[in-house]
């Protein structure tokens, strides 16, 4: 007998109660906990820490406190939490500020049903999701960040954590834009072997997310290769 996955835990944060309680409801339809629900900045930090979601469904138009704010302060608490903006706006300097407060994917509100859940579930296992036409405008706006000079781990220092052949292969397609489901079908493994792999390299490099990873990568020229 097969053990049965716990559902992912969902909170949704969006100053429109329609909307979100329209949203809230199909999430749990889709077989998603819904664990809480904000209609402010403010609020949405005080019960997301409280019922530590696995994704925050977050709009970025909040009163009290803005998403992008919400996003950051949640994320530094909870390195582990995904984020998946739900927007009306496509504007672009939107979605790179969002991306750059921690967020794991940007979605627009004219999505379907069929595409939020898709998302969600995506975001969940640590896919980043983007509205068609936004994943390029997200992978130039990380070349842009590798161009500056950051502090980063120095793989070439004498003593600095060393990467297998595998963890390197899967780096070089994460920093090429690639979704962990597009890396599991090159490599011919599956996507919980690519999570775990970026995992383990998440660790040894002490980054904290998918986009400080893409940065490391694209520092050192990986997706070039």
């Amino acid at each position: 007998m097969t053990e049965q996955q716990a559902p992912i835990r969902v909170m949704v944060v969006d100053d429109h109660p329609m909307w979100r309680d329209a949203v809230a409801r199909d999430l749990g339809e889709s077989g998603f906990e819904v664990v809480a629900t904000a209609g402010d900045g403010e609020q949405a930090v005080r019960r997301a820490k409280a019922a530590a979601p696995d994704v925050l469904v977050l709009d970025l138009n909040l009163p009290a406190k803005p998403g992008v704010l919400v996003c950051k302060e949640l994320v530094a608490h909870n390195p582990a939490l995904r984020v998946l903006v739900l927007s009306a706006s496509g504007e672009h300097a939107d979605v790179l500020e969002a991306v750059k407060s921690g967020a794991t994917g940007y979605l627009l509100k004219s999505a379907s049903t069929a595409e939020l859940v898709d998302a969600v579930r995506r975001t969940a296992v640590g896919d980043p999701v983007f509205t068609p036409g936004l994943a390029g405008l997200v992978l130039g706006e990380y070349r842009r960040l590798a161009s500056e000079p950051a502090p980063a781990p120095d793989a070439d220092e004498p003593g600095a954590p060393r990467l297998t052949d595998r963890e390197t292969e899967v780096l070089r397609l994460v920093a090429k834009g690639l979704s962990y489901k597009q890396i599991a079908e090159r490599l011919v493994i599956s996507h919980r072997t690519v999570q775990n792999h970026v995992q383990n390299t998440l660790g040894k490099l002490q980054l904290h997310n998918r986009v400080e990873l893409v940065r490391y990568a694209i520092e050192r020229g990986l997706d070039d290769e």
